[in-house]
This record gives structure tokens, C-alpha cells and sequence, in this order.
């Protein structure tokens, strides 16, 4: 006989592996790059001139100014390759790709074993 459990009991214990995975290294850096990056003026002021830039592009484009828009949408560039080229930035985004790998990592061994349960209890009818 297997044990079957409620939902209630699933998503508590997701919860208690939420918490958990709350406490790794791979959280924590994540945690203290985005506080950086928060807390970063030059970040913020590029951020914002960048999403200033972005607005103008919409109402550029909207108006059909295609020179105007060209030449908004190559200072966008200029700007973001400035963000991204930000120790703090980079640091954030390699702490970002480390978040996203490890918890894939979790989603494909959640979803591996619900492959495998499912194929055992196919064939066992």
C-alpha cells in the first residue's frame, strides 16, 4: 500500500523546502547582490535614464519619428551596455543565473520523480 497525501500536506511541505532553500548560499548572495544593486546610485540613475529613454522610444515609435526612434533605441544600448558592464551589476546577474540553475535543478527532480511514480504505477496494472 502507498501512502497518498492531501494537498494541504504537499504545500506544507513545499513550504518547509521553500524555507530551506530560503537558507542556502546560493539565496544569501542572491539576497546581498539585489540589496547592492538597490542600493546602488549609479545604478539606479542608469535604470532610470534607461526607462526614460524607453518611454520616449514607445511614443517615438507611436508617432512614426523613425530617426528620432533609431537614435533613442541606440542610446538605450549605450546605457545598458554601461549598466551591464557594472562590477555590482555583473555580480548580481551571476547571482541571478546561480539562483535559476539551482532551483531548475529542484523543478527537474520534483517533476523526474513524478515521471518515474507515474511509469511504476503504470506498470504495475
Amino acid at each position: 500500500m502507498s501512502d497518498t497525501f492531501s494537498r494541504e500536506e504537499i504545500l506544507a511541505k513545499a513550504q518547509e523546502v521553500a524555507n530551506h532553500l530560503s537558507e542556502t548560499d546560493q539565496v544569501r548572495f542572491y539576497k546581498q547582490a539585489e540589496a547592492k544593486i538597490s542600493a546602488n546610485m549609479k545604478v539606479q540613475n542608469l535604470v532610470d535614464e534607461i526607462k526614460k529613454y524607453q518611454k520616449e522610444s514607445v511614443n517615438l515609435q507611436h508617432f512614426q519619428k523613425h530617426e528620432a526612434y533609431r537614435q533613442n533605441e541606440a542610446r538605450i544600448d549605450e546605457l545598458q551596455k554601461e549598466l551591464d558592464s557594472l562590477p555590482v551589476v555583473q555580480q548580481f546577474k551571476e547571482s541571478q543565473n546561480e539562483i535559476n540553475d539551482f532551483l531548475q535543478q529542484v523543478v527537474d527532480l520534483v517533476s523526474g520523480r513524478i515521471a518515474e511514480s507515474s511509469a511504476d504505477k503504470e506498470n504495475k496494472h
